[in-house]
């Protein structure tokens, strides 16, 4: 466990230092808006629900491309897509390849915008407000309500879409520890590194449930949140370990 932990400390303070490979990460590209303002945190939300088997940064780079575009931007105000056709937002949604499945994904960015709207009364910071700003209870909330949260309430997803909200809008968020880390093939590739799962073990079907948990548990009562190695895990694997810790 000591030498676990060491190397650890290690990790994170080459990832400090940048010699990890790099330290631009997917969620950058993003229109620098005020991070607490409701259409900071829409942005961030909304394409989060459709981060699943794509590249992260291509997505990004799309949502940021289509915040820009006049003609596609008011898709990241709730109110105004349920204005929308479904022809309409399918349409403004691929145009810069938001959505890569056509028929699905817009179903998704709507149905998270009748939640925002009718739930929320059309701001996503009451979510949070009327949580405590609690990520327990976010989580407990969204949990919940599944079917409310398409996507975004997949237990990987919705751990990782907290920590960007944790690291890219304004608000203050408690109870940190209860973001669990957020087991992409990169989380699972640095965890079979340190020893923590086996390659074997890959191919078991709920291998991100293991994974989140053996790391909460390592984790308990240490000085990191589980969440606190995920930026470090991800750009340590995706440059093939080109660093030894």
């Amino acid at each position: 466990m000591e030498a676990l932990l060491l190397k650890l400390d290690k990790l994170i303070e080459l990832h400090k230092q940048g010699k990890l490979g790099g330290e631009i990460m997917p969620e950058d590209a993003n229109p620098k808006l005020d991070g607490t303002s409701s259409e900071n945190l829409l942005y961030f939300t909304l394409p989060m629900a459709l981060n699943y088997q794509r590249n992260s940064y291509k997505l990004w780079q799309s949502a940021l491309s289509t915040w820009n575009d006049a003609t596609t931007k008011d898709i990241f105000y709730p109110q105004k897509v349920l204005l929308m056709s479904n022809e309409e937002l399918r349409e403004k949604l691929v145009k810069h390849k938001v959505a890569l499945q056509p028929n699905k994904q817009p179903t998704i960015w709507r149905t998270l915008c009748e939640t925002i709207v009718n739930d929320f009364d059309d701001d996503l910071r009451n979510l949070f407000t009327q949580n405590n700003s609690n990520i327990a209870n976010i989580k407990l909330f969204i949990n919940a309500n599944k079917k409310k949260f398409p996507y975004l309430s997949g237990s990987k997803i919705l751990n990782y879409w907290l920590y960007v909200v944790t690291n890219y809008t304004g608000l203050k968020l408690t109870n940190k520890n209860a973001i669990t880390i957020a087991p992409d093939t990169h989380v699972l590739q640095a965890s079979v590194k340190l020893g923590i799962i086996t390659e074997h073990e890959l191919d078991k079907s709920n291998i991100r449930d293991i994974t989140s948990e053996r790391w909460e548990n390592i984790l308990k009562g240490t000085k990191y949140s589980p969440i606190d190695l995920h930026t470090p895990f991800w750009l340590w694997s995706r440059n093939g370990f080109v660093v030894e810790i």
